[in-house]
């Protein structure tokens, strides 16, 4: 069984978009996880393997609803080996 690993990302609110495109393109994270500067978990997403277009769509545009809302967060990547 394959192990997995953690990364976090320290950005502002308007660099969040951008990094989470290239998270997505890389497509090896199994999850995402966008906390704010206090740590509280603001949205958790589960990322399936293949996911593309359509199904990626939702997730930009509640990710970009955040960015607008908060100054610094955290983006928390879990990724399988």
């Amino acid at each position: 069984m394959a192990d997995n690993n953690q990364e976090e990302f320290k950005v502002n609110g308007d660099e969040l978009l951008k990094k989470m495109r290239e998270l997505l393109a890389e497509g090896n994270a199994r999850r995402i996880i966008i906390k704010n500067e206090n740590g509280e978990t603001l949205i958790e997403i589960p990322l399936m393997i293949g996911a593309i277009g359509a199904i990626l769509a939702p997730i930009l545009a509640a990710v970009g609803a955040i960015a607008a809302l908060v100054t610094r967060c955290t983006i928390v990547v879990i990724k399988k080996d």
